[in-house]
């Protein structure tokens, strides 16, 4: 089992450093830390007094480790879901925030469980996520991974500046969806050719 230390250098390998790509609502980012989080965090990286894409870009990548580990996985709580979904859901808060945990509720509310869907981790989320992971420890994992597959398919449907991320130019399967397939088994994997049927729509 990786320690949360690894979980949070395997974040920020995959996202990458400085980037401020017009088509990301989450603007400058670097490691995936945006500006916004760091205005939201008080976090003057520059020591200037003012928090600034200045400050995005001077962020280090032992920075941004800290950033998701307290903010992101302890501040949310993740870290006290079962660990068999912590690396998963913890990924996918530092990608879409709330809703990562709210697709771990609706997951839940689908095998019976009755948990809000408010993306906050509270006594009944973690008790049932719990509950599912002892009731299908083989499968709960692979559950949460294809839901989050889902998730990011769903968005781009709805928001064509989003698809560039599921699907590349040449049609095979963008960052987000591999993101979502690295924490599923194998079997579950789309081939490319259910890939591309799944986004033929997009055009």
């Amino acid at each position: 089992m990786q320690t949360v230390q690894e979980i949070a250098q395997d974040i920020v390998r995959r996202e990458g450093g400085y980037v401020n790509d017009p088509d990301d609502p989450g603007g400058p980012t670097n490691y995936g830390v945006t500006l916004h989080t760091l205005r939201r965090l008080g976090l003057d990286v520059t020591g200037d007094g003012e928090v600034s894409i200045a400050d995005v870009k001077a962020l280090s990548e032992a920075q941004a480790v800290d950033i998701f580990i307290t903010h992101y996985l302890r501040a949310p709580r993740i870290d006290q879901l079962p660990e068999l979904l912590q690396a998963s859901v913890f990924d996918m808060h530092v990608n879409a925030g709330r809703n990562a945990i709210k697709i771990l509720q609706r997951l839940l509310n689908s095998m019976g469980y009755d948990v809000a869907v408010d993306g906050r981790i509270g006594p009944h989320t973690i008790k049932f996520s719990y509950a599912a992971c002892r009731d299908a420890p083989d499968h709960m994992a692979d559950a949460y991974a294809i839901a989050r597959r889902d998730y990011y398919y769903a968005l781009a449907d709805r928001r064509p500046a989003s698809r560039k991320y599921a699907r590349r130019r040449d049609g095979g399967k963008g960052g987000w969806i591999k993101r979502a397939e690295d924490f599923m088994s194998r079997h579950y994997h789309l081939s490319a050719a259910d890939h591309r049927k799944r986004v033929s729509a997009w055009g």
